[in-house]
């Protein structure tokens, strides 16, 4: 296994996001400007109504893009390190975004929103099936009425596929030449409908590892199908459930890994 001989200890967080993995969380994932996700959320805002709420936020990808073009957003992440980031990229930009260091298993925050953006998937990093309910149930307490819960959602696995991956990559740190080198391996287990992730981090200058990290997330995300995340959201108490191919307006075919829930209070 890629990372079998490089396993370090890691104090137990009640946050998965920190350390290295936030630090070089924007770095690692890319430019997001051309997320094919952006616009989807954006329509959506517009069709639902503001004030909007970013679920699972982290450094701000969504929420400081739409803030600068004037949207009604606020956002609320577990990870104080990833808001931390996102503050900080919100000065940088010349604005202050609403913040929340909250769990949405017990979300409790004082405004009601006409579009909940639960977005990246972050119902499927809930692996626990009472605390995803529950954070269902919150989402649906927090809607204005007429307002919606936009959803994402990925079937991680399915029959004939690899149980495991293996993948790394690395990126140049412009503020001071240093590379962010990650290895990563992946393991689904089909019974539990579980995904588990291993990553080393490593801060690499002159070919000198300075810095290291490992970050076991076991399990890391649960995997749905169309039919699971449906009565996710019915069983909330949902006045109206549809599925989306994706990030379009095309209703799903059933055959598809990633779509979206829009899921709506009467």
């Amino acid at each position: 296994m890629l990372l079998a001989n490089q396993l370090l200890a890691t104090t137990a967080q009640k946050y998965e996001y920190r350390g290295l993995m936030a630090e070089s969380w924007d770095l690692l994932r890319g430019d997001p400007s051309g997320r094919f996700d952006r616009d989807f959320y954006l329509a959506m805002i517009q069709r639902y109504g503001e004030p909007v709420l970013d679920c699972g936020c982290g450094t701000g990808r969504l929420l400081l893009d739409y803030l600068q073009a004037g949207v009604d957003i606020e956002g609320v992440d577990l990870s104080p390190e990833m808001l931390a980031i996102c503050r900080q990229k919100g000065t940088q930009l010349g604005v202050s975004p609403v913040l929340y260091e909250q769990a949405l298993e017990t979300l409790s925050l004082p405004r009601r929103y006409g579009t909940i953006l639960a977005s990246s998937s972050v119902l499927q990093l809930i692996t626990d099936g009472i605390a995803v309910k529950q954070a269902v149930t919150r989402l649906y307490e927090h809607l204005l009425p007429g307002g919606a819960v936009i959803a994402p959602f990925m079937t991680l696995w399915r029959e004939g596929m690899p149980l495991q991956r293996e993948w790394e990559n690395a990126v140049l740190r412009e503020r001071d030449g240093a590379t962010l080198h990650r290895m990563s391996r992946v393991w689904y287990e089909p019974a539990s409908q579980c995904e588990h992730t291993e990553d080393l981090y490593q801060v690499i200058v002159n070919d000198v590892v300075i810095a290291v990290e490992h970050h076991r997330r076991s399990p890391a995300s649960r995997s749905y199908t169309q039919a699971q995340a449906l009565r996710l959201f019915e069983n909330a108490g949902f006045d109206c459930v549809e599925l989306f191919a994706g990030f379009t307006e095309f209703k799903t075919s059933g055959a598809e890994m990633l779509f979206t829930i829009v899921a709506t209070k009467g």
